[in-house]
């Protein structure tokens, strides 16, 4: 018997394909849907195809010639999405302060002013947004910093290692 009810077994398999941005194998969706019988869950994505063709427009699950599958949109929409992929979620400007950020926290508001300019106080606000930072009022100045949401969002484990690789980054 599957640790999973067949309707959660599925549904680690959906979501394994959605989030995986990328081609899974056999290996790769057994380890997500607990089950041990790759028949079960080759059935399962077979029926997951049909599904999704007869559900869905734009977007397709396609068994590759290396018996990989993998959540996508249809060809004729990619115009379309790489339109909107293309919109970062924060613009480069805004990453730049919240690299600094990153880099010197925590960071006044008055020496982001002067790092970069009047229009950090737009970034700061869409990077609070985001909750990529967070500030602590320290009389009447403003302490920057990450959260750890920006570290999820990121990737980043250790702080203390963060300083150290954007430098090695940065252009001399």
């Amino acid at each position: 018997m599957p640790p999973y009810p067949e309707k959660e077994t599925i549904a680690r398999i959906e979501a394994a394909l959605y989030s995986a941005g990328r081609p899974l194998g056999i290996s790769d969706l057994l380890k997500a849907s607990g089950l041990s019988s790759k028949d079960k869950v080759t059935k399962i994505l077979r029926d997951l195809m049909k599904r999704t063709k007869d559900n869905f427009t734009a977007l397709e699950i396609v068994e590759l010639d290396d018996h990989r599958f993998v959540f996508q949109v249809k060809s004729e929409y990619l115009p379309l999405v790489r339109r909107f992929a293309q919109q970062p979620i924060i613009p480069s400007a805004a990453l730049k302060t919240l690299s600094y950020i990153a880099y010197e926290q925590p960071v006044s508001s008055k020496r982001l002013v002067q790092i970069r300019g009047s229009q950090v106080y737009t970034h700061l606000r869409d990077l609070k947004s985001h909750s990529f930072i967070e500030f602590e009022a320290v009389g009447r100045t403003k302490l920057y910093r990450t959260t750890k949401n920006f570290q999820e969002y990121f990737g980043i484990t250790d702080l203390s290692s963060l300083r150290s690789k954007l430098v090695q980054g940065s252009p001399e």
